[in-house]
């Protein structure tokens, strides 16, 4: 309970200034990372003293581990949201796919293709690419 307060009110704060995909993606991480450090919490306070400090941080590393490629993808999404180097409806060039932005969540992208076809496209390929705005023709 407390670590989704925590991401609500993270949400909210973020909701005055960004829209609600930003928001939403940051309420995300929050929680992720605070129930990684609940649960780092919860073991170094089962074991007493320098026992449960050692076993809380090498839970908290192995979690850590664990998640590292969500965790990338959840902060490269981040960085999408943020800098919006595109919006939904732009045609793009992105990993190879061509397409109309669809979607930015906080893992994937989604662009729709010419054939119809939906593309799901891992926010950190996107980060570590170039990304290519087509021009709208009028």
């Amino acid at each position: 309970m407390i670590v989704s307060g925590v991401a609500v009110f993270f949400y909210w704060s973020m909701r005055v200034k960004y829209d609600y995909a930003t928001a939403a993606a940051i309420r995300n991480v929050v929680r992720i990372i605070g129930i990684g450090a609940l649960v780092a919490t919860i073991a170094g306070g089962v074991a007493s003293g320098v026992a449960g400090v050692a076993l809380g941080g090498f839970i908290g590393m192995v979690i850590g581990f664990a998640c590292q490629q969500v965790l990338g993808q959840a902060i490269a999404g981040l960085f999408l949201l943020i800098a919006r180097p595109f919006r939904i409806g732009d045609e793009v060039g992105l990993a190879e796919e061509d397409g109309v932005v669809n979607d930015v969540a906080t893992l994937f992208t989604t662009v729709v293709k010419a054939d119809g076809s939906k593309v799901l496209i891992p926010n950190n390929v996107i980060i570590g690419s170039k990304i290519y705005l087509k021009s709208k023709s009028k």
